[in-house]
């Protein structure tokens, strides 16, 4: 006979017969929420993934918020700032003031216009004819890398710099950009400078270009991100830390720039001092091109919103050669340079892919412009076509 007494156990038989058997309390068994604790995981192993590996392409930061990397980055800690060296502190502290010091205003301002050629200048007439009745507004500097050329201009008479050879590609094209730049600045009253080639002529008329460019909030830098072989494949990660990949643009060398960014260009040894040494051919088996990276980059580092991410000089790359198209007598027309003229829209062709093509509108403080002030490549037979065309293109 069996009996339970509370709190005994079993009771079985007689009392003489005791024995005692633990008593067990069934309890059910608790089924643990793998899937809450398996996904738990994951948020959390990818929280730690996306601070050390954080995307670099706005894509893939989309993959989980609408709002893109902004709303990842909220969730978390902020990234350590990297320590400045010395030299960089040194740069900052040069480059600020300049920025910061308000343009000085003179009586007379002047456009500085640099020739970069490796001798004669096949288009001085036509220059002549465009600068002809705004004395004192201009300045004219020449760095013949090859040959003095002999001029027909008054404009250009005397007007050579002590120059150096220039090899296509290399550092020296920027040197000799800055030979130019330190010339012109010695003359106060220039307030903007100008990189012209001998392949070079005016698209507008001179009071056009004096007011364009005086007038400008910017400086009118050609600066874009290329992602390509010929892009960040010819970065080097012998620029760092100074120079990171992240900061690493291109552009076209013809520039137009105001006097406080001439200045920068002339202060700074740091940033030049890596393109020189590291920019180059052969370096980690790659072909960097000193001028297409060295002023974007530094722009970009230094005073991204300061300049315009374009140039005001047109060529034509349709091609999609290794050199802009370059237009003989028998394609200079008034269609052509109308054409040119009425561009409103600056463009971009990454080394990745040359299908695809980057355009932006080009603003002028703000406002939808037209983009060209200048136009190369020309070879010199189209000189008598364009002087007989000039002052109908030049009036558009």
């Amino acid at each position: 006979m069996l009996k339970m007494k509370s709190g005994q156990g079993w009771r079985v038989g007689n009392m003489s017969d005791l024995q005692f058997l633990p008593g067990t309390r069934h309890r059910p068994h608790l089924k643990r929420p793998m899937w809450i604790i398996v996904l738990v995981s994951f948020v959390c192993l990818f929280l730690v993934c996306a601070y050390i590996y954080p995307p670099h392409s706005h894509g893939a930061c989309y993959v989980f918020s609408s709002r893109g990397c902004k709303a990842l980055s909220d969730w978390l800690p902020p990234t350590p700032v990297r320590e400045l060296t010395d030299d960089e502190i040194a740069s900052q502290v040069v480059i600020r003031d300049i920025l910061s010091t308000p343009p000085i205003q003179t009586k007379n301002s002047k456009i500085a216009f640099l020739f970069l050629t490796p001798g004669p200048l096949p288009f001085e007439k036509l220059w002549d004819k465009f600068l002809h009745g705004h004395e004192g507004r201009f300045s004219v500097y020449v760095h013949a890398s090859k040959d003095k050329p002999v001029h027909l201009s008054r404009y250009f008479i005397n007007r050579e710099i002590r120059s150096d050879q220039v090899v296509w590609g290399r550092i020296s094209m920027v040197d000799a950009e800055r030979r130019l730049l330190a010339n012109a600045l010695k003359d106060p009253d220039n307030q903007h400078f100008v990189l012209l080639s001998d392949s070079c002529v005016p698209l507008h008329d001179f009071d056009y270009v004096y007011n364009y460019l005086m007038y400008s909030n910017t400086s009118f830098i050609d600066c874009f991100e290329d992602p390509g072989p010929h892009g960040n494949g010819r970065y080097s990660e012998h620029m760092l830390p100074e120079v990171e990949i992240k900061d690493f643009r291109k552009g076209a060398q013809w520039f137009t720039m105001k006097r406080q960014h001439a200045l920068i260009v002339m202060a700074d040894s740091l940033y030049y001092s890596k393109f020189r040494d590291y920019c180059k051919h052969g370096v980690d088996g790659k072909n960097c091109i000193a001028d297409e990276h060295y002023l974007p980059t530094f722009f970009n580092m230094i005073d991204p919103g300061g300049i315009a991410n374009r140039s005001v000089t047109h060529v034509d790359w349709s091609e999609r050669k290794w050199h802009p198209k370059s237009y003989k007598a028998k394609d200079v027309t008034y269609d052509l340079l109308k054409n040119i003229t009425s561009v409103d829209l600056s463009e971009h062709v990454p080394s990745a892919d040359q299908r695809t093509v980057l355009l932006r509108p080009c603003l002028w403080n703000g406002i939808r412009r037209p983009c060209y002030l200048f136009a190369r490549k020309f070879y010199p037979d189209t000189l008598d076509n364009l002087l007989n065309l000039f002052s109908n293109y030049t009036t558009l």
